[in-house]
């Protein structure tokens, strides 16, 4: 679930948030970190959770409805094409998805059940489900069921402003996973198979290697800022170390450190991440920056033999 990029944007997200608050206590801020890829996890859950509390949502109403005194022939033998849909039933009856949902207390949806409502009208007045109750087959086949709720996550739920806004506000760190977990999301919802019996739950991480990276990037970098920072000093003769942004010192003293302490992390890989990085989450110039620095770096890096890589293709 968690790729390196993103782990990467994680703790230069920390490291900058250490700065601006002058924190001194790693521990402490190395705790703040992996709350926050924890974070992450629990809005996967509760993007796939709202998909099965919209149905449930809908099923209450069917039923409510075909109850009522004056209930009409449509409310008594209502169109259940929506709450039968396989693909919904299938995340509901997950017995891995709905476990992992109640062991992390992801419970918004019971408590605004308000945004859940508003989901389900923005569904009810799409074309995409008209066009989906409409049709003429009435048993819809899983494929064609699949293909539905792909592009009503897709167009509907995931960009919803209402959606957007209650996740802005209940964890401002979200906004930067959410397309990344609504990517995740879209792509297992696409590989599901008529015989599957169960939801795989994605992984946070995709091993132990990468939740070790997650620390030893973070403490490296923190740990020898002083150290990185001479290291580019002299390759900015035209720049007032005090006028580069500082998520651009951040990114360089990331960098090098990648350079310097992974062997296993080939130097294009290490240059190409922090360099996409710079371009979505620092200043317009700042990757053309950022790469004229490191491409001086690595040659010197290479003169002074300094790059021990582990493995063939890693220069």
């Amino acid at each position: 679930m968690l790729s390196r990029r993103h782990i990467r944007v994680k703790v230069m997200q920390s490291i900058y948030a250490m700065h601006q608050h002058q924190a001194e206590n790693l521990d402490k801020e190395e705790k703040f970190l992996f709350q926050s890829i924890e974070n992450m996890h629990d809005l996967y859950l509760l993007m796939l959770s709202a998909l099965i509390e919209i149905r449930e949502k809908e099923e209450e109403y069917l039923e409510l409805a075909s109850k009522k005194y004056l209930a009409t022939k449509e409310e008594r033998n209502p169109n259940k094409k929506f709450v039968n849909n396989k693909v919904l039933n299938l995340l509901g009856k997950s017995h891995s998805l709905n476990s992992i949902i109640d062991d992390r207390s992801i419970t918004n949806w019971k408590r605004n059940d308000d945004i859940v409502l508003f989901l389900l009208d923005a569904i009810k007045e799409s074309a995409i489900y008209k066009d989906y109750m409409n049709a003429d087959v009435k048993e819809a086949t899983f494929d064609d069921d699949k293909e539905f709720i792909a592009t009503l996550f897709t167009d509907v739920i995931a960009p919803n402003e209402r959606l957007y806004d209650y996740l802005e506000e209940h964890k401002l760190t979200w906004l930067d996973d959410l397309p990344a977990v609504n990517t995740l999301i879209l792509k297992q919802l696409k590989q599901l198979r008529e015989t599957d019996d169960d939801f795989s739950v994605s992984k946070l991480y995709k091993d132990l290697d990468d939740k070790e990276y997650v620390k030893t990037l973070f403490r490296k970098t923190v740990l020898n800022e002083v150290e990185f920072s001479k290291e580019y000093i002299d390759k900015t003769p035209n720049w007032d170390t005090e006028r580069i942004a500082e998520l651009d010192t951040i990114i360089l003293k990331m960098a090098i450190c990648e350079l310097l302490k992974f062997p296993s992390i080939p130097v294009k890989v290490t240059i190409n991440e922090y360099l996409e990085i710079a371009k979505e989450y620092s200043t317009p110039k700042s990757s053309i920056f950022i790469n004229g620095i490191l491409d001086n770096l690595v040659k010197d890096f290479q003169k002074d033999n300094r790059l021990s890589k582990a493995g063939r293709g890693l220069l």
